[in-house]
């Protein structure tokens, strides 16, 4: 029965606070999802990026207006402090997030209506067969890469067995001279 109420658990929805309407800056690191979910809600942004893609999410907002982006190394207390107070009372950063936030909300066709054009589209069509992923019709062995892994396998064998042969007639040349020289 816990087991059941875990489950149960995890599908509840999860609060947005970037929806709440007093929510006024979003202090983060940058990553992609916490940025749409800021972006949705039109809150301004102060990045602290760290790694991967962070430091160009943050890049590209803060180009828009809409972010400051601190640098982890070298910030302190009062830079943050200096940028969150930026954010919050600067009116241009809220304004151009919620300008990116319109822009991103704003979509031609509704997304229910998008899904039921391509469910009745595959109903019509029988399947559509034609919009099928070409790695369907793959043998299992393509599928999974194991041609390629395999050529790649026998090259670097063919590499260390060329290695190996030069080494040991390196080896026997060396081996040679110094058998010369002690003879004479």
């Amino acid at each position: 029965m816990l087991f059941l109420f875990i489950k149960l658990k995890q599908l509840e929805p999860r609060v947005l606070p970037l929806g709440h309407p007093l929510t006024r800056a979003f202090v983060t690191h940058g990553g992609t999802n916490g940025l749409y979910e800021a972006l949705f809600h039109g809150v301004p942004v102060v990045g602290i990026p760290l790694f991967g893609d962070q430091p160009d999410n943050l890049a590209r907002l803060s180009r828009r207006g809409a972010a400051i982006v601190l640098n982890f190394n070298h910030m302190t207390v009062v830079d943050l402090e200096k940028a969150l107070h930026a954010v919050i009372n600067e009116p241009s950063f809220r304004s151009n997030m919620q300008y990116l936030s319109s822009l991103q909300r704003e979509q031609p066709v509704a997304p229910l209506s998008t899904a039921t054009f391509w469910l009745e589209f595959v109903m019509r069509h029988g399947g559509a067969r034609h919009l099928r992923m070409a790695s369907h019709d793959l043998y299992w062995f393509q599928y999974y890469s194991l041609d390629t892994g395999a050529a790649l396998l026998l090259s670097m064998i063919a590499g260390l067995a060329l290695c190996w042969a030069g080494l040991r007639y390196f080896l026997r040349c060396c081996r040679g001279q110094a058998r010369r020289q002690k003879s004479d």
